[in-house]
């Protein structure tokens, strides 16, 4: 099945049915796309939140996802920019930040260790763990020390919901979802 009929079909369906269609993109995401989904993404939120500060958690949280997928991707064009789906959203609590994109399967095992572990840490212990990555966090091979996802969870101080889902025997689809409270 194509990957992203999958992505529709698992995550997004319920989404949709519960609050209305959701701002989404699908491509490449370089600057100017980024520019244009979070001025998209800018309206929808602003409408619904007079909350300034849930506002900039909220951009925070989607340059963060974008960048991932940018730099992290092993979905790309010729141009050397990565592709996947994009997906702002609203609840009555919280708004949703979702992503996808596709990884080498090698790569799943490390990452899934990751978000389980920033899944387990209290706030203070993502701060300790942000404090060291800044000081001497380890680069992966394309140029990330994991701050994006250890900065997400601590401001958010909600847990990831991921999921990964086979494709062939070297890649899978990576599922992020984000979520950050209307009242923090």
């Amino acid at each position: 099945m194509d990957k992203d009929l999958v992505f529709v079909q698992t995550i997004l369906s319920d989404e949709m049915v519960a609050d209305g269609f959701p701002v989404v993109y699908k491509g490449k995401l370089n600057h100017e796309i980024l520019k244009l989904f979070t001025s998209m993404a800018e309206a929808k939120v602003s409408k619904g939140c007079s909350n300034i500060s849930v506002r900039r958690l909220v951009f925070h949280v989607i340059v963060e996802c974008v960048q991932n997928i940018t730099r992290h991707s092993d979905d790309y064009g010729e141009d050397s920019i990565g592709n996947g789906i994009f997906v702002v959203g609203e609840r009555k609590d919280y708004y949703y930040i979702i992503t996808g994109n596709v990884i080498q399967s090698h790569k799943v095992p490390r990452l899934e260790r990751q978000l389980e572990m920033l899944n387990t840490k209290t706030n203070n212990e993502l701060l300790k763990l942000h404090k060291s990555q800044m000081m001497d966090g380890e680069l992966s091979e394309k140029g990330g020390a994991g701050l994006g996802l250890i900065d997400m969870v601590r401001k958010t101080g909600e847990k990831y919901i991921y999921q990964f889902l086979k494709l062939d025997t070297e890649n899978h689809y990576f599922i992020l979802k984000v979520t950050v409270p209307k009242k923090i």
